[in-house]
């Protein structure tokens, strides 16, 4: 694996969220159990003091000699840590638990802040220097008191590493348990990521992999309903629509060949026929004329795959006006004259008032115009009729052009908007290139209108819509 992959970058995040979290959790736990051995440490000093100093006005006082006070003051809490200077109301040292500190009898003690002694407030200092030992020591002064009158301090040294070092196991403790947990968590972190999301994420990559190669029947197997699910599913959607869309690029190759195919191989096998001779020359003109109707065609598939291609491409341009639209339904019905009357068509026309204005397009009107109009006339029955009808409704004009030939069947309908889609391939593959249709589609789509068709009792009928200016 990388270690630029996703599983490092987020397993390392992790790990260092979670260390940061052990970590402090284990300076607060250091620092409070720092605190609470201080605190205890100051309570037990307290207590010495307290006790010791109901012994020292006896002694003061020469009610109890040395070896008295010495067996007092060693029934008290804490002597066997640290050690015990008796001093005086004038600062003397006048007694010592420790014979080590004989040396300093009767000498003057420096105390660090006396006022404050005589006030009757203790005084604790950690860090202070034993001037015997040379020790860090942790110094707790009492101030001795008899009905209010100072009367000297109780002093006592306690050697600070008798403080620290439960303190150090019990460091070492919490400091073990937290780099065992951020080991454990990271190990746990990166087996459930690893299962979790970089599993499913690999296997997403590898399936994205293998369509990108043109696999596109490839799937993920969606296992869960979270958001690695979800994407899934949705990658799974996606790659549904891609072997839609590469097959809709199959047919449309396919379909695309076969139309163009047809028109080519007329058009070669008659013009080969006429260079050979194999046509006499009192048919020549007859199959030119066959040949021309083949270009045509041609042509008209050419135009019409320009302009969908420009359509779908985004390419479409128009520019929306005010026209009549009455006007463009007349002169579009004017046009197919000739093949109505050759089917012998009844057209009824109906139009509201004399003027009808919306807004589009002229060119793409009569384009769409057009196909509706040769598409009714195609599927429309000899002696058959057609009616193409205009009427407002709110805001929106409504064009429709009906004809009584037979209804579209409901597993058509959906799929008459597609490209080179022919319903009655036998009766259409001649007349019709299947993109007239989709055009029209996209042409009211552009213009932000809407297009549907419906089959009636006897026919069917495709209806749009325009704004109404």
């Amino acid at each position: 694996m990388k270690n630029s992959s996703l599983v490092t970058k987020l397993v390392a995040t992790f790990a260092m969220v979670v260390t940061v979290g052990y970590v402090l959790i284990a300076v607060v736990l250091s620092l409070w159990f720092q605190n609470y051995f201080l605190e205890k440490n100051r309570a037990d000093l307290e207590e010495t003091a307290i006790l010791a100093s109901s012994s020292v006005p006896l002694y003061l006082n020469k009610e109890i000699d040395d070896t008295e006070l010495i067996r007092n003051l060693s029934l008290v809490k804490g002597v066997e840590k640290g050690d015990i200077l008796l001093v005086d109301a004038s600062g003397y040292i006048f007694f010592v638990t420790n014979e080590a500190y004989e040396s300093l009898m009767f000498t003057r003690f420096s105390f660090p802040d006396r006022d404050r002694l005589v006030e009757g407030n203790s005084i604790e200092i950690n860090g202070e220097m034993n001037p015997i030992t040379k020790e860090e020591m942790s110094l707790y002064i009492k101030p001795i008191q008899n009905n209010g009158v100072y009367q000297g301090a109780i002093v006592v040294y306690t050697p600070l590493k008798s403080i620290e070092a439960p303190l150090r196991e019990i460091y070492l403790r919490i400091w073990s348990i937290t780099a065992f947990a951020v080991i454990l968590s990271v190990i746990l972190i990166y087996y459930l990521a690893q299962r979790m999301l970089f599993r499913p994420l690999a296997e997403l990559n590898t399936i994205a992999r293998k369509i990108s190669k043109g696999e596109v029947t490839q799937r993920v197997l969606v296992t869960s309903s979270d958001e690695i699910g979800q994407l899934s599913e949705s990658f799974n959607s996606m790659a549904e629509s891609l072997e839609e869309t590469d097959k809709n690029r199959r047919d449309f190759l396919s379909n695309i060949s076969h139309e163009l195919r047809s028109p080519i191989t007329s058009i070669r096998g008659f013009i080969a026929g006429i260079l050979d001779g194999i046509i006499p020359m009192d048919k020549e003109k007859y199959y030119l004329k066959i040949v021309y109707d083949e270009i045509q065609r041609l042509t008209r598939l050419v135009n019409d795959l320009l302009d969908l291609s420009a359509m779908e491409s985004g390419k479409f341009s128009f520019k929306l006006t005010e026209l009549d639209i009455n006007e463009i339904v007349k002169v579009c019905i004017t046009r197919f004259e000739t093949k109505i009357d050759d089917k012998g068509l009844k057209v009824n026309v109906t139009l509201e008032g004399d003027h009808l204005y919306a807004a589009g397009d002229r060119d793409r009107l009569i384009q769409v115009m057009t196909n509706l109009i040769d598409n009714s006339i195609k599927h429309c029955p000899d002696n058959g009729n057609i009616k193409v009808q205009t009427r407002t409704k709110g805001k929106k004009v409504l064009i429709s052009v009906y004809n009584d030939g037979d209804s579209i069947p409901d597993h058509d309908i959906k799929n008459i908007w597609d490209r080179f889609y022919k319903g009655d391939k036998s009766r259409t593959n001649k007349v019709s290139t299947g993109l007239g249709l989709p055009i029209v589609r996209n042409i009211i789509t552009q213009f932000g209108e809407d297009i549907w068709v419906e089959n009636k009792q006897q026919g069917v009928q495709f209806t749009f819509t325009l704004s109404m200016t």
